[in-house]
């Protein structure tokens, strides 16, 4: 009995270790700044990067980022929306991918921001690059409408969060643009896809069409378009 105690208290004690100290939808994350490079292959050619801790997926690009990068193809060149950007992997794939566009990344993490506006001028010294901005709400001219939404949204914001996060975005969608967000199957994909249906704007107007274009590796992609 002793002995499973110790194993109980020595699993606990690893637990309270790992445990995250913040969430990397904090505006100011309480984890260490430490800041790293990372190999990074964007759009079939691969960056040094920069990343810290108290970001979403500081080690890697993360698996639902990768399916809905393999899903979109090439975005309009036109304004384009990171919804969520982090340290910036879906932000630099559109301006990698479409060099006329204009991204707006945007998340409320400062230091995520931070990260994408050194890992900007990164991927620039060597590449062709679109315009992009990386910026908290309040920076966002609230007229601008887009004709793109690319995002891997913060599912563990909780569902309220969530649907406030997305009312406030996807409807400023322009006619004929689309949506496209990743979401994990287990944590929802389906009923967000049916919620999103359901709604509509100020005007009474749904939202527009909603599909599910690609299940893969666990994820669903959704392609929203405005209409």
């Amino acid at each position: 009995m002793v002995v499973h105690c110790l194993t109980r208290g020595a699993r606990a004690s690893r637990a309270l270790r790992w445990w995250p100290v913040d969430h990397y939808f904090s505006a100011s994350p309480a984890s260490a700044d430490e800041r790293r490079h990372i190999n990074v292959a964007l759009d079939g050619r691969t960056f040094t990067l920069e990343t810290a801790p108290g970001v979403f997926s500081p080690g890697r690009v993360d698996l639902g980022t990768t399916v809905l990068l393999d899903t979109v193809g090439v975005p309009p060149a036109g304004e384009i929306l990171d919804l969520g950007c982090g340290w910036g992997p879906i932000a630099l794939t559109a301006a990698l991918r479409e060099p006329a566009a204009t991204v707006t990344a945007l998340d409320v993490n400062e230091r995520a921001l931070d990260l994408l506006e050194h890992n900007v001028a990164r991927v620039r010294a060597s590449a062709d690059l679109a315009s992009v901005r990386p910026t908290l709400a309040a920076g966002i001219d609230p007229d601008l409408r887009f004709d793109a939404i690319w995002s891997n949204p913060p599912i563990r914001v909780g569902k309220q969060a969530l649907h406030e996060l997305l009312a406030t975005w996807l409807p400023r969608l322009r006619e004929g643009g689309e949506a496209w967000l990743v979401v994990q199957k287990n944590l929802g994909a389906d009923s967000l896809a049916r919620w999103i249906a359901e709604q509509t704007d100020g005007a009474g107007a749904p939202w527009g069409a909603i599909e599910k274009v690609r299940s893969a590796k666990g994820f669903r992609v959704l392609r929203l378009e405005r209409v």
